[in-house]
């Protein structure tokens, strides 16, 4: 006759049911995994449920006395929507927005009473539509009429402006998950310096081929976005390795938790602060604060200055970009090198 013990036994207590039915590691993952979940729920609608513009770079043409009453004037709108500048006339205010110092301009007609609304709808569809109707209706206070010019259009197959974003999103998913992948196929802790540089070398290749393809998709194949299709594979290439080596590297320090973290930097904090859906003068201060340094802000950023802007004021989000990618190639081999001689025998 059989008789039953251990955790199956009907004599086991309960509480000891529970302990072998759920470890403590996998309860620690449990939490950690709720922690995410309603961080990301946090993080998302935080950032995107109430969209207010917040001082956004702003141009005013016209003759000097004129301007500057104007300035004044729309710099003292109830929550400081604009950061309004005065510009020398209407083609100095157009080459700031294609710089993409300025998001929008308004160009005054002293001798008529009908302006002129310069916006760019490749920077963002919703940014362009908020000035519009914010100045429309400032106009129509002052017995004034406007014309809207659109002087960076988005392509009439990037719907809202939202083909960069998407594609950055994608580029930032293939790097953290191949490089998990990598990692997990053999083992969080068992990292060594020879074994990181393999890594990230396959990561290089990946990224390479992985911002091929996408910049063939949204590009030739579906014709989403406009621009080189050079500039936007170096800009994928770069992504896909930039939050590649970072997984790595928060791999090879937290080990398996490392995954967590770069979930919460990128996708958590990233992606609702890239500018993808609300570009950020459209942000909450948080978001519109740390968008710029993460991968899918410098990213998407990049991505728009190539589709619609002559590929303008892209230099910083690519010192962001490679920033890191060196940081996480340098944390990657110091950590499994410094782990590699503690646990080398004497």
């Amino acid at each position: 006759m059989t008789q039953t013990t251990g955790a199956d036994s009907p004599h086991t207590p309960f509480l000891a049911e529970v302990k072998d039915a759920v470890t403590p590691r996998a309860t620690l993952l449990v939490i950690g995994t709720v922690a995410l979940a309603l961080l990301f729920i946090a993080s998302y609608v935080g950032a995107l449920h109430d969209p207010k513009p917040r001082d956004v770079p702003f141009g005013v043409a016209a003759p000097q006395a004129a301007a500057q009453q104007a300035v004044t004037r729309l710099d003292t709108l109830p929550g400081h929507p604009l950061d309004p500048r005065p510009v020398a006339d209407a083609a100095t205010a157009r080459s700031k927005i294609l710089d993409r110092e300025i998001d929008g301009a308004l160009v005054l007609d002293p001798s008529g009473t009908t302006d002129t609304l310069l916006v760019a709808t490749g920077g963002g569809r919703v940014l362009a539509t908020t000035l519009e109707n914010l100045v429309t209706t400032l106009e129509r206070s002052e017995a004034r009429t406007l014309r809207t010019v659109d002087v960076a259009a988005a392509d009439r197959h990037d719907a809202n402006g939202l083909s960069s974003f998407y594609v950055t999103v994608g580029w930032c998913v293939g790097g953290y998950l191949c490089a998990s992948i990598m990692t997990l196929s053999s083992g969080a802790g068992r990292a060594t310096p020879r074994r990181s540089a393999i890594r990230l070398i396959a990561m290089a290749l990946v990224a390479v081929v992985g911002g091929l393809g996408g910049a063939l998709i949204v590009g030739p194949i579906l014709g989403a976005l406009p621009g080189s299709i050079a500039a936007l594979w170096g800009v994928g290439a770069l992504t896909i390795f930039a939050v590649g080596a970072a997984t790595l590297a928060f791999q090879a320090v937290f080990g398996l938790a490392g995954i967590g973290l770069v979930i919460l930097i990128v996708v958590i904090l990233g992606n609702p602060s890239a500018g993808g859906a609300l570009p950020p003068p459209l942000l909450p201060p948080f978001w519109q604060d740390i968008g710029p340094a993460l991968p899918p802000g410098a990213a998407t950023w990049t991505t728009r200055s190539i589709a619609y802007f002559k590929g303008n004021d892209t230099t910083t989000a690519l010192l962001v970009l490679s920033a890191w990618a060196a940081g996480g190639i340098a944390i990657t081999l110091l950590a499994t090198s410094w782990r590699a001689r503690r646990t080398s025998p004497p």
